[in-house]
């Protein structure tokens, strides 16, 4: 069972997320061992929540009985150490099946994946997140949208599900965010930038607290240096530590965001904690272009093995 409840989740989610590589094997096979390196650097640093069945797990490279296992190995390795947010999603079926399984597991709460599917009705959406809600079975909820094109009368909407604790806004559109956030200000949610550490700045500006993170994967005191920086209102140290971490990420959104999960799992295994390939559609391996600009950056950054 869960081990965050109430106040202790609420203020851990305005920190910094990390999302959780999914590690494979030679065979293209799931790896747990890799993940607890990962998992121990990431907390030893100071990351406030730790996801599986995120963006960088490949949520989506995942088959059910892939990502039910990443969920239990996660939660073995965080060991309640922090909050663990599982993932889920998909249609609405393996959505609850995840969402029993990772209460099962012990995850702390569940991170939504906005629905894929090209046909989604705002208040369908709403249905969706409700149906989650009673199979987690009064386990909290976080809304992660990516875009806002169901419209602010459905955000609030979803907002106002009693199991709703938080949402990661992975919109580049602060203004939006503003208003979603004065919506429902009466529930006092955490709301957290979901476009990593480049965009944390101007979604702090607007009032949300903490961001997603992959660097975590690779660099967590990094990540935790920034956070620190944003929370003491430094803007100067926070611009240039991001500043200095920017060409990673710039890496990472190369051919359409297809390097995004390859240049983490490319930078793990320069670092010698190889965490195997990313799965089609992701691109794999990097170009040599590439693998030269990451390897450079990573040398700079003392973390060669």
């Amino acid at each position: 069972m869960s081990s965050f409840q109430g106040r202790a989740l609420r203020d851990a989610l305005n920190g910094i997320s990390g999302i959780l590589v999914t590690p494979f094997d030679a065979d293209d096979a799931i790896s747990v061992a890799p993940l607890k390196p990962v998992v121990d650097r990431a907390v030893q640093a100071g990351v406030h929540v730790l996801v599986a069945n995120g963006n960088t797990s490949e949520f989506y490279g995942l088959q059910a009985h892939e990502a039910e296992r990443m969920v239990h190995a996660a939660a073995e390795c965080v060991a309640g150490r922090v909050p663990l947010l599982a993932g889920v999603g998909r249609s609405v079926h393996e959505a609850c099946a995840l969402a029993r399984a990772s209460r099962q597991a012990g995850a702390d709460a569940l991170m939504v994946h906005q629905p894929p599917d090209p046909f989604v009705a705002p208040r369908g959406v709403v249905a969706y997140l409700r149906k989650i809600a009673d199979a987690a079975d009064g386990l909290p909820m976080v809304l992660y949208l990516r875009n806002e094109n169901i419209g602010l009368a459905a955000i609030e909407e979803l907002c106002r599900i009693p199991e709703i604790v938080g949402v990661k806004w992975a919109s580049p559109t602060p203004l939006v965010l503003a208003e979603a956030m004065r919506r429902t200000a009466d529930r006092q949610l955490a709301w957290v930038g979901g476009l990593a550490e480049v965009w944390a700045p101007p979604f702090y500006a607007v009032g949300a607290r903490g961001f997603t993170s992959g660097l975590i994967n690779v660099l967590p005191e990094r990540s935790v240096a920034i956070f620190n920086a944003l929370e003491a209102a430094d803007h100067a140290l926070a611009m240039r530590l991001i500043g200095e971490m920017l060409p990673f990420e710039e890496l990472r959104a190369q051919e359409n965001n297809g390097t995004n999960v390859t240049v983490v799992k490319t930078a793990l295994q320069l670092m010698g904690n190889d965490c195997g390939a990313t799965r089609p559609p992701s691109a794999w391996p990097l170009t040599d272009h590439q693998h030269r600009q990451l390897h450079a950056l990573m040398s700079g950054w003392n973390l060669l093995r």
